[in-house]
């Protein structure tokens, strides 16, 4: 990392400074304590919140940042992995040398520019439930629409459908990073292996959490490798289906539903 970096890096990393700290304290507590309901417990978070917050960091790390560890007499639980302590070891040595940048923070940390872009990717707001990050493996142009292919780690990839004007706009190209955003509603599930549909995606897993509303419920599935998908679908559809905790499930995405982003 170049001096002449650092002031623009340290301003974005001031403004996001408050909610990246918040997700380290929990993840140092989850590690800590092994539970995500101790660590909610701990910060004052709802457990629902802490969920949904390792989700995000799981899903926009290219590596797995927590792992949940099998049942057993103690119900299992969940740590960070080496990978996860050595980000939230990064920005705790940021803080300490917070009064002494720009000038010893290129000399100290090694991992700040890996760890740095990975902070940026908590910035962004949206409303969509899921976000992966990801890297374009394929762009086909076609008269109007193009179809983008986007690897978002672990043996899993998205196909999106957008206009031709967007991918130009977007600049994507095979090799660049970039993310999908999907909406919940948007997201049909399905259970057993012999499914046809016309859905370009399918993301296969496990249920790992399903909460059912006055009306609708959220289901949260759990891919190989620790990345989730979420899908709001209604109670009878969970009933029909026989969905709960343990139940493998698919989550079924129209290219055409799937939003692509870029870092600015």
């Amino acid at each position: 990392m170049s001096k002449s970096d650092s002031p623009i890096k340290l301003e974005g990393l001031s403004k996001a400074r408050g909610k990246r700290w918040d997700h380290l304290e929990l993840l140092e507590r989850i590690d800590a304590s092994g539970s995500i309901s101790s660590a909610a417990t701990a910060m004052g978070m709802s457990y629902k919140a802490a969920w949904q917050a390792v989700e995000a960091i799981n899903n926009l790390s290219h590596e797995a940042v927590l792992i949940r560890q099998p049942g057993g007499s103690t119900g299992g639980g969940t740590c960070l992995t080496e990978y996860g302590r050595r980000m939230v070891a990064t920005y705790r040595r940021l803080e300490q040398e917070w009064a002494a940048v720009p000038a010893a923070l290129g000399r100290t940390m090694d991992d700040f520019d890996q760890y740095y872009t990975m902070s940026r990717r908590f910035d962004m707001q949206t409303s969509a439930r899921n976000q992966f990050l990801g890297t374009v493996t394929a762009v086909k142009m076609g008269a109007v629409n193009a179809e983008i292919i986007l690897d978002i780690g672990r043996g899993e990839e998205l196909a999106a459908i957008i206009t031709n004007d967007s991918a130009e706009h977007l600049a994507l190209e095979v090799g660049s990073e970039a993310y999908a955003l999907v909406k919940a509603q948007w997201i049909i599930l399905a259970v057993g292996d012999d499914i046809k549909t016309s859905a370009r995606n399918r993301l296969t897993g496990t249920v790992v959490r399903c909460q059912e509303g006055a009306v609708n419920a959220e289901v949260v599935i759990e891919l190989p490798g620790g990345k989730t998908v979420a899908s709001i679908i209604t109670n009878e559809s969970v009933k029909v289906l026989g969905l709960k905790e343990g139940v493998r499930a698919s989550a079924l995405i129209k290219a055409s539903h799937i939003i692509l982003a870029v870092a600015s």
